[in-house]
This record gives C-alpha cells, structure tokens and sequence, in this order.
C-alpha cells in the first residue's frame, strides 16, 4: 500500500512552495516557483492572484514528474499576510491584491486610529492602528477607488482564494480573520462598528474556518488544472508564519519560532492574547493558543539586496562563506535592515536601511557580515521589547532558507544569547501546512501530538560563552540601536 503524503503549498511573498511529506515527518518531494512583485511606487506594492496560481500548477506539475500523487490524503495552502483580496461574485479578483507590504493606506490607519481613546483602538481591534492590516487598506480602497469596491462581493485571503479555486468554497482561517482588524483579540464575530468604520458589511466577509477544518474537495475543475486527484479533502489553512510554527513543533510559552524567507516572522507562544503595539497578535492554528509575532519587513531581501548589487554571480552559500573569514563585529560596521520601512518593533512605513561605519578598506565579505549581524541585532531588538511584556523565550527554533546557513544560526545565537535549533530538512510553512491537512483529514489526532512524536530537530546552535565575543556582540547591538535612533524620520 502506498503511505498516506500530504500535500502542502505555501504562497510566499517571492514565489511557492509545494510539498509532499508524510506522517513520519519525511519530506518525499518539494518544489518552488517564483512570481514578481510590482512596486509601483514608494510604498505601493502589488502582486497579481493569476500568477499564484499559475506557480502553484507550475510547483504541482514539478512534483507529479517526481513522484506519483498515488496517496495524498489532504491538502492544506498557506499563505503571506494579510492581504487586501477583493473579489467579484464569480470569485475573480477586480484589481491586484495589495499584500502585506503595501504602505498606502497609512493616512486611513491614522484615521482610524483618531477615531479612538488613546489605547482604544488595540483594545477594540487586537491591533495597532497600521496600514499592515487590511482594515487600513479597505478604508483606502473605500476612499480612492469606490467603483471597485462596488463589485466586491467578498475579501478573501491568499490562502483562502487558492482553496476556493481547488474546491469552489471560500473561507478564511481564524489566524488571517485575526489579522483583518476587525474585531477584538479572542472575538468570535465580526465587530459591525467596526465594518461600518471601513464601509463593508459582514456579508462580504467568508465564514471563518479553524486552521484543520475541511472546507471541500479537489473538484475535477480544479483536477484537471492542476493534475491533482478529484475528491482530496482540502482544509482551511493559515498563515505562512503560523505554519512555520507547526513545523517547529513551537506551541507552548517559553520558545519561539522564526521563519525568515524575504522577511522573518518571529512566533512566540502565549496562552492568552496580548495585544502590544509592537507586535502582531494572531491566533495559533491548534485553536486554544494565541501567538504574539515579530514581523520584519527586508531580512533575507536585504541579503538578496547585496547579493545583486555587489556580487551578482555568487550563489548565497559562497557569499557567507566569505562572510566567515571575517571577525563578529564585521569591523565595526553596523547594518539596519530598514529597507522597505520597518514593522516590529517600530511600525514606522518611513524607516530607511543604513550601512554603517564604512571605511575605503570595507570589502564584500565585511558587508555580508554585517548584513547577517545586522538581522540577527533586529530579532535581539525583538526579543527585547517582548521582555517587556512577560514574552522570554530560551530557545528559538528556526525554519527557511536561511536557516540552512551555519553561520547566521550561530551569529543569531551569539546575538541574542539563545539557543538556535534549526529543523531538519527546513521546508518552513509548506511543510507545517501538510501537516494541517494531516490533522484535518483526523490522520494526526492533533498538532501537539506531531510535534511530540516526530522528531524535527537537525541541530542545535549554542549562544558563545565567550566573554570577549559576548562584549563585541553586545557593543554592536549598542551601536545598532543608536543607529536606528539616529535614523528616525523627522518630519
């Protein structure tokens, strides 16, 4: 008999991933494919839902040249978020989707945010006021492109649109529904104060789904696209960074998870919502937790942004080596990963990236250096500002790309003064999202369950006991945050 796989698909900001992995934690096949991002002015940021769809049939087609899709027993998509996915009532989007990047709705989230007591609209919402959150970006489109929003019969979420193109039912998840603004933390319905501030109705809005529920099945529409087998259950799904989590098997108060691709999303656990400004509250797809998220806009971009600019043939791999031959510290340069404004800690859209420090005799090796010190100085800054609210964390558990890197695991490690543990295999939210749909169609009795019985850990990263090293890090930090501070905008 051929073992049960699972399929999961995660719409990332830069492309897809899709994976095939069973109960046992194995990753049988796995494939990706890109798509572009339209930046169509400072702070305006698009992305076509066709070209989603088009890289997930790309990534399905890949994986059937692989392996047979003999066995798969469910399906689950994660998604970047949130989004603001208007749709018409053929479930065909009426303009491109602005993603969780997008800025331009900064002076609807100050409005709405006026509209308050100070404190007040976190409180009533979960949130800050922040054009992050797609509440922001409806009162934007409410305000400058009414005609559209006339059409829009539903918005719906990244992950939410793909499972309704492979089962023709729409739904959101409650991690994403927690993201809109919408409600309070905790809430299970719409606030109508709420809707009635941003113009829509609860109509517009799909049921709310659990991560693990089942929405439908593969229809023959949607097998005949993709290649897929008709009839294979799909679930609701989440958030990529919430999927992340599932692979690290983090759920519980006192360790983290960071899943860093483009940007890095840094999850920590909690038993109860906290709502701060500094962070993003969102609910935990086992259903019974909440999760408090770090969210940094240019992590790995900011190293793909080197990587063009200075070395354009060089591979990531031999760009860190380079890197390694350089003593921690990087000389004395300091990098500040704001290069697309900054979310957490400092939700500020007019934030701008700096290198440094520089000197005639800085070469390649010193800036990539920086730049992965750089990142590492943003996730302490992080880790940090969550002391404040009771959120410690002694271990952080690490998934994508990056991880793969030795050398940024360690640095992260020494940076922070925590255990780094890197997942086997880092497959990151595909693979957390396959074991959604796992749970989903009752092959797993839950997500706890997994996490306790499949061994994930590849290795472990100790924070140095370097006194001298553990100085260095600690004056670079020093020095990041007054850069940071020197930076602020003034006007």
């Amino acid at each position: 008999m051929t073992p049960s796989v699972f399929l999961g698909i995660d719409v990332g900001t830069s492309g897809v991933t899709s994976a095939l992995i069973q109960l046992d934690g194995t990753v049988v096949a796995i494939a990706t494919s890109e798509y572009s991002t339209r930046h169509i002015r400072a702070g305006w940021v698009e992305q076509d839902a066709e070209d989603w769809w088009t890289a997930i049939v790309a990534t399905l087609q890949e994986l059937r040249a692989k392996v047979s899709f003999d066995g798969l027993a469910g399906i689950a998509v994660s998604s970047q978020a949130p989004t603001l996915l208007a749709l018409d009532s053929s479930l065909h989007p009426v303009r491109p989707a602005l993603i969780w990047m997008d800025r331009r709705a900064t002076e609807q989230a100050e409005a709405l945010e006026s509209s308050h007591s100070p404190d007040g609209y976190i409180a009533a919402r979960g949130n800050r006021a922040d054009s992050f959150y797609v509440a922001a970006k409806i009162a934007w489109f409410r305000d400058e492109e009414p005609e559209l929003l006339a059409r829009t019969a539903h918005f719906a979420q990244i992950n939410g649109y793909i499972a309704a193109r492979l089962t023709g039912v729409l739904s959101i998840d409650e991690a994403h529904a927690s993201l809109l603004a919408l409600r309070a933390a905790g809430a299970t319905e719409w606030d109508q104060s709420a809707l009635t501030e941003v113009g829509i109705t609860a109509a517009q809005l799909p049921p709310v789904r659990r991560a693990t529920d089942v929405i439908g099945a593969v229809t023959s529409v949607a097998a005949s696209a993709t290649g897929l087998p008709p009839g294979v259950p799909v679930v609701a799904g989440t958030v990529d960074g919430a999927a992340a989590a599932v692979e690290t098997g983090v759920f519980s108060e006192g360790s983290a998870a960071e899943m860093t691709g483009t940007s890095s999303v840094l999850v920590m656990p909690s038993a109860r919502p906290i709502p701060h400004p500094a962070f993003i509250t969102m609910s935990s797809p086992d259903g019974s937790s909440w999760y408090s998220l770090a969210a940094v806009v240019a992590s790995g971009a900011s190293l793909r942004w080197l990587r063009d600019l200075v070395a354009p043939d060089e591979d990531y791999p031999t760009l860190i080596a380079r890197a390694s031959a350089v003593q921690a510290g990087a000389d004395g340069v300091i990098f500040v990963p704001h290069m697309v404004g900054e979310r957490s800690p400092l939700w500020d859209s007019n934030r701008r990236g700096a290198l440094a420090g520089l000197s005639l005799g800085v070469g390649v090796a010193v800036l990539v250096r920086a730049v992965l010190e750089g990142t590492a100085y943003s996730l302490r800054h992080n880790l940090t500002v969550a002391a404040t609210i009771g959120v410690s964390p002694t271990e952080l558990r690490v998934t994508g790309a990056p991880s793969t890197s030795d050398l940024w695991c360690q640095i992260k490690a020494d940076v922070t003064g925590i255990a780094v543990v890197r997942m086997k295999s880092p497959t990151g939210a595909a693979f957390g999202a396959a074991m959604l749909a796992a749970v989903g169609v009752g092959a797993v009795a839950g997500l706890h369950e997994f996490a306790v019985n499949v061994d994930r850990v590849d290795r472990r990263f100790e924070p140095t006991t370097d006194l001298s090293l553990r100085a260095r890090y600690d004056l670079g930090f020093a020095s990041y945050l007054a850069t940071v501070d020197g930076l602020a905008p003034t006007g």
